[in-house]
């Protein structure tokens, strides 16, 4: 019998389209996206590229101008940076160091109070919806409201905290006048308000976690801590680092509780970059210096996200590219 004859004939590879045809065959989704694309340009990315303009000049209040007055500037190159690095009167160091214990104490608190509350509110419990309304109380009141109830409750003659400590025979604690107690402060305050939040996005992935996995467990003879560790964790890795990240975000930006419970004192014992970024715009009127501390700000962000997010996909197992 003889062979088939193969098709060695070439196979026609697929045209691709210009970025024209491509716009005109999707224009109306390129249309309802507009809308959107715009206001991020204007609300987002403009005021991001000034703000990264601004970073290489001197400007400050003098020379910023006016509708009055020409700016009179000038590009300075990377002289901000230089100067935040390695001038002996910059704060950036002392700043940045105080920036990672406030990140690291807040969201490490953050999540393995949300993670045990979340534990308990997965259970079976009596009552566990009015736990869960109570609980909620600190993420659905304001942050300003929260930050100045926490000021009076810090306050070193009426405050209640230190009218409890009298109660029992302690002497008060100065905890908006010394260095260590207002750091105490500032996380006691934050660790309230950010419980919540992650407390909520816990539960829901423990709750998304199937009930025959723990069964299976249970009928192997797999003891609670086994199964925790066997089960819950692993599963719940990949809420718990979306949920981490911007944790560490949010935290590392938290400009409100630091600025209106301690306004960063007593001898910028508390300032984080996001503080001290303000403090060098509206209070010593360094707009090129600020922006300066905004992009920096931003540009560690960035890379601890980027770090992060490979090390998470290189320990479970998934290719980086």
């Amino acid at each position: 019998m003889s062979q088939p004859e193969l098709n060695t004939a070439p196979k026609e590879q697929p045209v691709k389209e210009s970025l024209f045809l491509k716009l005109k065959k999707n224009r109306l989704a390129y249309l309802f996206i507009l809308p959107a694309m715009l206001a991020m340009i204007i609300l987002v990315f403009y005021p991001l590229a000034l703000g990264i303009s601004y970073s290489f000049t001197n400007m400050n209040q003098y020379n910023m101008g006016s509708k009055f007055v020409e700016p009179s500037y000038k590009y300075v190159g990377l002289d901000n940076y230089i100067t935040i690095f390695t001038d002996p009167d910059s704060l950036f160091w002392p700043v940045f160091k105080q920036t990672i214990i406030w990140t690291f104490t807040n969201v490490s608190l953050h999540f393995l109070i949300g993670l045990s509350l979340a534990l308990v509110l997965n259970r079976q419990i009596r009552g566990r919806t009015i736990y869960r309304m109570i609980l909620l109380v600190p993420w659905a009141v304001p942050s300003f409201v929260s930050a100045f109830s926490w000021r009076w409750m810090f306050n070193y003659d009426y405050g209640l905290f230190n009218w409890l400590l009298a109660k029992i025979g302690v002497q008060p604690i100065p905890w908006l006048s010394d260095p260590l107690w207002a750091t105490v402060a500032v996380i006691m305050t934050n660790v309230w308000l950010g419980v919540p939040f992650m407390m909520v996005v816990l539960l829901g992935g423990l709750q998304s976690i199937p009930g025959e996995l723990y069964e299976a467990a249970r009928v192997d003879g797999a003891s609670r801590i086994q199964q925790f560790f066997k089960i819950t964790l692993p599963l719940l890795k990949p809420v718990a680092f979306t949920v981490t990240l911007l944790g560490i975000i949010w935290t590392f930006n938290m400009f409100n509780i630091i600025y209106l419970v301690s306004e960063g004192g007593p001898y910028n014992s508390t300032q984080i970059l996001v503080t001290y970024a303000y403090v060098e715009a509206f209070q010593n009127w360094n707009f090129g210096i600020s922006t300066t501390y905004g992009v920096i700000i931003l540009s560690i962000l960035i890379s601890f996200s980027v770090v992060y997010s490979r090390v998470l996909k290189m320990s479970s197992g998934e290719k980086v590219y």
